[in-house]
């Protein structure tokens, strides 16, 4: 069974949403939580279901690159296979991509290449949509490379923009989209139904 780290900066909603589907019907090894500071919710989802976590900072370390060599070698040692950003705030390093090809994924509250990209997090990016005056937002789950929120798509899942929605609002109902999406795409990865060829992704039956 492979094994997975998650990464998280807030109340961890999206990482719970894997461990409920996991314990459901395993599909891998939850070995790592990683943090970006202590005190969050993440970190207490993490020691109720008895899963290992560690903080790394930014602020802790000399640069960005610093901190994910860092967290390569905490990676590496416990024999990580797959990376999953579950509301990971911190942008990542290209020595962090280079160390997990292909291997890493995160979920995104719009649907990419819309609402996306550096400054779009959390409830910026309902605000955009909702002030663009889409029809359309949602969720996607993608691959990361040295792009932020670049990288090839592996599944979206569409929600409604309805009048009079508030960025609270349409935060809501796409979170309950994330909460079925990404165990799903966590699931896929790590029972090898999902090919990636460049920027085409395939979803094996």
């Amino acid at each position: 069974m492979k094994r997975i780290a998650v990464f998280a900066s807030g109340s961890g909603s999206d990482f719970q949403s894997i461990i409920d589907a996991n314990e459901r019907a395993p599909f891998c090894e939850i070995a790592l939580l990683v943090a970006s500071k202590e005190g969050i919710g993440a970190i207490e989802r993490a020691k109720k279901h008895g899963i290992e976590h560690i903080v790394r900072s930014k602020k802790d370390f000399a640069s960005p690159e610093a901190m994910y060599e860092d967290v390569i070698a905490a990676l590496y040692a416990r024999g990580i296979d797959y990376v999953v950003f579950a509301g990971w705030l911190s942008i990542v390093s290209e020595n962090f991509v280079r160390a997990f090809p292909d291997k890493i994924v995160n979920i995104h509250p719009s649907l990419i290449p819309s609402f996306c990209g550096k400054g779009f997090y959390g409830l910026h990016v309902h605000r955009a949509a909702i002030e663009y005056g889409v029809k359309l937002s949602g969720v996607t789950v993608h691959f990361v490379d040295e792009n932020c929120d670049g990288g090839a798509i592996i599944m979206q899942r569409a929600v409604e923009v309805k009048d009079g929605d508030t960025p609270e609002s349409l935060q809501a109902r796409i979170l309950e989209e994330e909460h079925r999406a990404l165990p799903e795409a966590v699931r896929l990865l790590t029972t090898g139904k999902i090919v990636k060829n460049g920027r085409k992704v395939t979803i094996l039956p």
